[in-house]
């Protein structure tokens, strides 16, 4: 849902189309959809969303070794990846001065039915995501073993009486993405996947000039080797709006989510609401492309009271010249607890968003944390891409951890500057239906990080290979 259409008219990449989702940022404009459609997409860096069937899966029509013609009832995807990577010191793990060469493997299988039994559909997907050649033990972030993470039934009625637009009800377990995905996001680059229990609904599609999409879901708790459970005593719950009448201009995404934990005596409750406005456009025929999201967060978080704060702003410029150059400005910003002590936690939670896009090496997310960067993407080459940045890392709060690392001084001594991070990426569309990526990642500690007892710079290099069976 979120921005999702019908399965039979979803705009989905071919194997062989270099272009990633986590990418979205690509040189060049993008049109809405058909004449008629108000969906314009974001050039920001890394905010396109999934497809829904993700952009693995083709109708059976559409399967040149397979289908025939006006079998656009069955969706099937079957894809494999093997990402190798190698990592010098990397400040994830507690162990200075580490040296990790893991083979991260995952597959992934789709099978929807859709038309058939219209106005019914459903839909299956299953994951085995699996680490080897690790010094680390596994964890959930890495290893899922045979996990089914969308297991679904869905109505869909073509005009909804009043509001005149076509309305999708689904109910059971999905992965998705919704806005930017900076807080829910399946988390492709991740080995494994968010996924949840419970409702969506979508009011309109994509391509109208407004959408409403809500959802009341349950969290899956994600277990290396068994499998996965619900967890009934969180509740996620979201109202997203999409205003395009004015796409021209301004997309304008209005969203409000709720994440209500409460598990027991054992663990404290939270309660944390998130208000929060997103808007992006293209500005004419100029070449420039912004894209910006604001984010408040209330309600308590234990015995404190929780007040948060989160902002992102994008700028880009794309120019008509070979190699499609598009050059961007970024800043993002989530805010830290001041004071430990206190009975206020200003520490922005980022739900279940996306890591990836705030650091190739995997060190940032969406909490305590000042980030500004500035990327250049290129296509030398239909089948080739180019992307390099650089950036460089504060604490919002000197007194909060920074979270991925778990490095944290409470009386603020040393410092917020955490580091700079230069990274390059390559990708290759070696054929129809196999994608090759190469890349690398230095990070210079900054006096935080030395201080803390991790002194290193950090390198990171990896090739990711990804095949996709149907075209």
């Amino acid at each position: 849902m979120g921005e999702s259409e019908p399965a039979e008219a979803a705009a989905v990449a071919p194997a062989g189309d270099v272009e990633a989702k986590e990418d979205a940022g690509e040189s060049g404009s993008v049109a809405a959809e058909s004449p008629r459609s108000f969906f314009v997409e974001s050039l920001g860096y890394g905010t396109r969303q999934e497809s829904e069937p993700p952009k693995y899966v083709r109708e059976l029509a559409d399967i040149d070794w397979l289908g025939r013609p006006g079998q656009n009832w069955l969706d099937l995807g079957l894809d494999y990846r093997m990402r190798y990577e190698i990592r010098d010191d990397d400040l994830r793990r507690p162990l200075a001065n580490s040296h990790d060469q893991p083979f991260l493997l995952r597959s992934r299988a789709f099978l929807g039915v859709k038309e058939a039994f219209d106005p019914f559909r459903f839909a299956v997907e299953f994951e085995d995501a699996s680490l080897e050649n690790s010094q680390f033990e596994a964890n959930s972030r890495d290893v899922n073993r045979n996990q089914i993470i969308q297991m679904y039934g869905e109505l869909l009625f073509d005009s909804v009486p009043l509001v005149d637009r076509r309305l999708r009800v689904q109910a059971g377990q999905m992965a998705f993405e919704a806005v930017d995905r900076r807080l829910i996001a399946r988390n492709d680059w991740r080995n494994t996947t968010n996924h949840f229990r419970g409702i969506r609904a979508a009011i309109g599609e994509r391509s109208d000039d407004w959408q409403l999409d809500l959802f009341a879901l349950n969290p899956m708790i994600l277990d290396p080797f068994e499998e996965d459970q619900a967890d009934e005593g969180t509740g996620f719950y979201g109202l997203i709006g999409d205003w395009r009448r004015w796409s021209d201009v301004m997309t304008i995404q209005p969203y409000y989510f709720v994440l209500d934990r409460h598990r027991g005596e054992s663990t404290p409750d939270r309660e944390i609401h998130t208000l929060a406005t997103r808007g992006y456009g293209i500005v004419g025929d100029s070449g420039w492309d912004y894209d910006f999201d604001f984010a408040f967060q209330f309600g308590h978080d234990a015995d404190q009271r929780h007040r948060a704060f989160a902002f992102t702003t994008e700028v880009g410029h794309s120019f008509e010249r070979p190699m499609q150059p598009r050059l961007s400005g970024f800043i993002g910003y989530a805010s830290g607890d001041r004071d430990p002590g206190d009975d206020v936690s200003q520490r922005f939670d980022r739900l279940f968003g996306f890591g990836r896009p705030w650091s190739a090496s995997d060190y940032f997310i969406w909490q305590n944390v000042i980030a500004p960067k500035t990327r250049l993407q290129l296509r030398p080459h239909p089948k080739f891409r180019f992307d390099c940045g650089y950036g460089a890392y504060w604490l919002a709060s000197p007194t909060d951890v920074w979270a991925v690392t778990g490095l944290r001084d409470p009386t603020g001594q040393n410092g917020s500057f955490l580091g700079q991070e230069l990274d390059f990426r390559v990708r290759w569309a070696a054929t129809s239906r196999t994608d090759i990526t190469l890349g690398y990642a230095h990070f210079f500690a900054g006096g935080f990080t030395e201080r803390s007892g991790r002194p290193e710079d950090t390198d990171f290099f990896y090739v990711e290979t990804l095949i996709s069976l149907f075209k």
